[in-house]
């Protein structure tokens, strides 16, 4: 399979469109969660700072691959910096090309430029080329991230909370029982 002539690049503030088509493409989220995305406002964010950057694959102005860097601490309690990976897409003609190892390449350099000492990717959980392409390249799994919606979080822990979370809560120590007297009311109607 021929290596396809890409360029890789920055993000610049007309790419929006081009990175909405890239990373909603067979997206998991619904439509309405992924309209609620605002590309070009992160894109402006990340132009105007300096701890994030984008960096995209392009082939005739048009944008194949993406991934959203973010520099910051490695772990809490350390002075260590990382480079933090999400969001790496390659749209699925252009695999097997070339085109994430040429971004896996610049996100490498973006480290070494500010003296990082690891690179940590955010891959999706299904993701199974995702997980062999990076471990291919020698990252490890360190970690297992999980998430859920508050709602449902709450609904699976209990009503009341913990007194020792309560007594130095101060002001939000009143919301935090009008909160849990309001849900606990609601439970014993719906019973």
């Amino acid at each position: 399979m021929s290596r396809a002539p890409f360029q890789i690049r920055c993000v610049e503030a007309g790419d929006a469109a081009g990175l909405s088509e890239l990373w909603h493409a067979d997206s998991r989220l619904g439509q309405h969660e992924a309209a609620r995305h605002d590309i070009p406002s992160t894109i402006r964010k990340v132009l105007a700072g300096s701890n994030d950057r984008i960096v995209v694959a392009v082939v005739d102005d048009l944008i194949v691959g993406a991934a959203y860097l973010r520099l910051g601490p490695l772990m809490p309690l350390t002075s260590d910096q990382a480079v933090f990976v999400h969001l790496l897409k390659v749209d699925e003609a252009f695999r097997r090309r070339g085109v994430a190892r040429g971004i896996m390449e610049a996100i490498v350099s973006w480290a070494e430029e500010h003296g990082t000492s690891h690179v940590v990717t955010v891959a999706g959980g299904t993701s199974r080329e995702s997980s062999r392409f990076l471990a291919r390249l020698g990252l490890s799994p360190v970690a297992v991230v999980r998430a859920a919606p508050t709602a449902a979080l709450r609904a699976k822990l209990p009503v009341e909370v913990p007194a020792l979370v309560r007594s130095g809560a101060g002001q939000r120590n009143n919301l935090g029982q009008v909160l849990a007297a309001r849900r606990a009311t609601r439970r014993s109607q719906s019973v």
